[in-house]
């Protein structure tokens, strides 16, 4: 399953060995990491979460989960909430809010 070889290339990207990362997640020694890295234990979703954190990155990159494309137009408007202080951003969410109920 793609969850493990992203979860062993992820832990190599940033360096890090299995024993590194067994105690960041509370594990006492890597061979749980090593048996989950080889696909022999199943994930709960609670365990993507937490490994997603440990290793700094999202449950759905790990997953492999595809992004959705951004449309040219919320990309426009993202750039300008960027500008905004953050009185001005909860004005602007609270409008969003109102137009989406």
């Amino acid at each position: 399953m793609k969850l493990y070889e992203n979860i062993k290339n992820r832990r190599k990207e940033l360096g890090l060995t299995q024993t590194e990362l067994a105690h960041r997640l509370g594990y006492s020694d890597r061979s749980a990491v090593a048996h989950i890295e080889k696909g022999d234990i199943d994930l709960p979703q609670s365990k993507i979460v937490a490994f997603a954190e440990a290793l700094s990155t999202t449950p759905g990159d790990l997953l492999g989960e595809v992004e959705k494309e951004t449309s040219p137009k919320v990309e426009q408007i993202a750039a300008k909430l960027e500008q905004l202080t953050p009185s001005q951003l909860d004005i602007v969410e609270r409008m969003v809010d109102a137009l989406l109920a």
